[in-house]
């Protein structure tokens, strides 16, 4: 039987999070009277609580060599404390890790490179953390500049890099000096969309080669598209493994709702000047929709509660495919509103989207400053099959296309 390259054992990570009750405002007569106090009791004006956080909570898995795995969860899921724990950058407070062969990391920015260094003393320097000789460094070092494109800056000490030229040596640096098993979190965010795509064609070389790939990305294309097995982690749980397209398509059946209508108002924070309170997928007569068929016309109607006076109300909808690439942006006009409850309904106008989910993604501003933004909570079906001709009432009588663009309209619900 094939030894895996990495094997993780039930393995957990927690932190003890302290929290301090403190009062708000406290005049000088309480500060003296509590100092008086003081002197004759052996109890501490502030109550101090302890709380265990798990990062992560029995965790297992095992991955072989030459495997491309990608990670994903949303934000505080435990990806990033997970490749840490890989990493050895930090010990899991329990379980068990085994992995056979050398690790390269690149975690966050300037990982690993000491900032007084120049960038030709950095690549020598990584290259040796990962265990390899000086001539080894040697052979791959051109290979490293040229990648990473910072020929003119190499004797420049790293401190004086922009982000991205930090990410640009440092992921030359762990992808070229070939470590078994090479660790990337969504670092490579940072970079500009040409070099994220060298990037990842310099990953799916390294794996061809035999090493194995651990990638964190919300990018759900560029997951799929590197990456052959997925692990989906849930407030620092493993909940699904497997195949990535069957990992991403559960990742992404817990996300947006596909009910007809959402509540949203307790996604409102209590300073909020407005926001959204539900949202309905309708018929142009009012009756909710479950999906859509296909050619067939449709509105969504969101319900704002706007609390205090606004100068320049806009509200925005979009729509994107589950894998957040965008469809299409609308936005109402700018407008003063008084508070109360309004409603807003966008009128579709046949917009030819193929068969499956979509998010609806709801935005809220007021003079240019971003009031909320609900990119996650509610989703447009499109059926397989149509069984009605588009609205005549979305039709361009003219030329009989569908018109490209949707209407907005907002007014007060009583």
């Amino acid at each position: 039987m094939k030894v895996p390259i990495i094997s993780v054992e039930g393995v957990s990570k927690s932190y003890m999070l302290h929290h301090q009750q403190r009062e708000r405002y406290t005049a000088l007569r309480d500060v003296m009277a509590r100092k008086a106090r003081g002197l004759f009791s052996t109890t501490t004006a502030q109550k101090s609580t302890r709380e265990e956080f798990f990062a992560l909570r029995d965790v297992s898995f095992t991955v072989g060599q030459g495997e491309r795995v990608g990670i994903i969860g949303r934000n505080g899921a435990g990806k990033s404390t997970l490749l840490k724990v890989l990493s050895r950058i930090t010990s899991p407070s329990s379980g068990r890790i085994v992995l056979n062969g050398r690790v390269a990391s690149l975690l966050e920015v300037g990982t690993g490179f000491h900032p007084e260094l120049t960038g030709r003393e950095n690549i020598y320097l990584n290259g040796a953390i990962l265990g390899m000789t000086r001539s080894e460094i040697t052979d791959k070092f051109d290979e490293i500049v040229a990648f990473a494109e910072v020929e003119r800056f190499l004797d420049t000490p790293v401190k004086r890099y922009s982000s991205g030229m930090y990410v640009r040596l440092a992921f030359a640096v762990a992808a070229h000096l070939e470590p078994e098993i090479l660790v990337v979190d969504e670092v490579l965010a940072v970079g500009d969309a040409r070099f994220q795509r060298k990037c990842l064609g310099k990953m799916e070389d390294v794996s061809k080669g035999g090493r194995t790939i651990l990638f964190v990305s919300h990018q759900m294309d560029a997951v799929q598209r590197l990456c052959n097995t997925g692990l989906l982690l849930d407030q620092g749980r493993l909940v699904a493994s497997g195949p990535m397209n069957e990992v991403v398509r559960s990742y992404l059946e817990s996300g947006a709702s596909a009910q007809a209508e959402i509540e949203l108002a307790d996604s409102a924070a209590p300073d909020m000047h407005a926001y959204a309170e539900r949202v309905r997928v309708e018929d142009l007569e009012g009756r909710p929709l479950r999906e859509v068929s296909i050619g067939a016309a449709w509105r969504v109607r969101v319900e704002v509660n706007v609390r205090r006076p606004l100068d320049g109300f806009v509200i925005g909808l979009g729509i994107c495919t589950m894998l957040d690439l965008p469809v299409r942006t609308t936005w109402s006009r700018p407008r003063a509103l008084a508070p109360g409850r309004y409603a807003v309904t966008f009128v579709s106008d046949g917009i030819h989207l193929t068969e499956g989910r979509y998010k609806l993604v709801i935005g809220l501003s007021d003079e240019g400053r971003v009031i909320q933004y609900l990119p996650d909570h509610a989703s447009l079906t499109i059926a397989e099959v149509s069984t009605m001709v588009p609205d005549e009432r979305i039709l361009n009588t003219k030329s009989g296309l569908l018109l490209n663009q949707m209407e907005v309209t907002l007014e007060p619900i009583a």
